[in-house]
C-alpha cells in the first residue's frame, strides 16, 4: 500500500489531498499543529480509520517534529511520499515590516520543511520510489518577482524553502529521493482568499497528477500544479 504523510492536513489544500488520496485507497498519516481543533478531518479519519492516521505535529517545534516520527514510525516501515504543505503567511509590506513575523514564516515555511524532511528521511529511504513534494509558491520565485507581488516574509520564506528543494534535491538524490517544489496555484483557501483562481480540489489534484508522475529527471525541479514547470 502506498504510504502518504501530510503537514498541515487539516485545512485548504492539505485536507483536500488527504481526502483524495483516501479515495484511492492510500494510507494518509494526515498531520497538523492542533489535531483536537481538525474538525472535517477527524471527521474524514472516523469514517476511514483503516487509511487516517491523525498524527500531532508542529513544524516549528524540534520535539514536537520528532515525536510525531517515531509515532509514524511505529506504525508503518516506510514513507512513499512526504508533503510538505503546512506554512503560515502574514502579508506585510515595506512600511509595517514586522521583524518577529517575518522570523516565524521563516521558520514555519523553510525551516519547518527542513525539521520534517531531517526526521522522516529514513523512512523515505525505505520506500522504492521516494518522493519529497515541497509546497511553495510562485510568490517564492525570484525570477517572477513583480511590484506589490505578495509580501516581504511569504514570499522571502518560500524562497529558502525553494533553495532547500534545490540542495535536498543534490543530497538525497544518491538515496533515490526525487524532490520538488510546487507551485499550487492561488487557491481558494483560508490563506489565498474567496477571490483566488483555483479551487482546492483542482489544486491538489493537480499536484497529486504531477507527484504520481514524477520520474528521476525531475529531480529537483520547479513544478506548477498543472504540470508546466515554474521559473525559479
Amino acid at each position: 500500500m502506498t504510504v502518504v504523510l501530510i503537514t498541515g492536513a487539516n485545512r485548504g489544500i492539505g485536507l483536500e489531498m488527504t481526502k483524495q488520496l483516501v479515495a484511492t485507497g492510500t494510507k494518509v498519516f494526515a498531520t497538523c499543529r492542533l489535531p483536537e481543533n481538525a474538525d472535517a478531518l477527524n471527521q474524514l479519519a472516523s469514517e476511514n480509520s483503516d487509511l487516517v492516521t491523525i498524527v500531532q505535529l508542529d513544524v516549528i517545534n524540534d520535539m514536537s517534529v520528532h515525536a510525531a516520527a517515531q509515532t509514524v514510525a511505529a506504525q508503518t516501515d516506510h514513507i512513499d511520499v512526504l508533503i510538505n504543505n503546512a506554512g503560515v503567511n502574514f502579508r506585510d509590506n515595506f512600511e509595517d515590516f514586522n521583524a518577529d513575523e517575518f522570523l516565524l514564516s521563516l521558520n514555519a515555511n523553510g525551516v519547518g520543511a527542513m525539521r520534517v524532511v531531517r526526521q522522516f528521511v529514513d523512512l523515505l529511504r525505505k520506500a522504492e520510489n521516494p518522493k519529497i513534494v515541497n509546497i511553495s509558491s510562485q510568490l517564492g520565485s525570484i525570477t517572477a518577482q513583480r511590484p506589490n507581488f505578495g509580501s516581504y516574509a511569504y514570499n522571502s520564506s518560500k524562497a529558502v524553502m525553494n533553495m532547500i528543494t534545490r540542495h535536498l534535491s543534490f543530497d538525497l538524490e544518491s538515496d533515490g529521493i526525487i524532490t520538488i517544489s510546487m507551485h499550487p496555484g492561488w487557491v481558494q483557501t483560508d490563506m489565498g482568499g474567496a477571490n483566488a483562481a483555483v479551487t482546492p480540489p483542482d489544486s491538489a489534484a493537480g499536484i497529486l497528477n504531477v507527484t504520481a508522475g514524477l520520474t528521476a529527471e525531475d529531480n529537483g525541479k520547479f513544478y506548477i500544479y498543472n504540470g508546466e514547470i515554474h521559473p525559479w
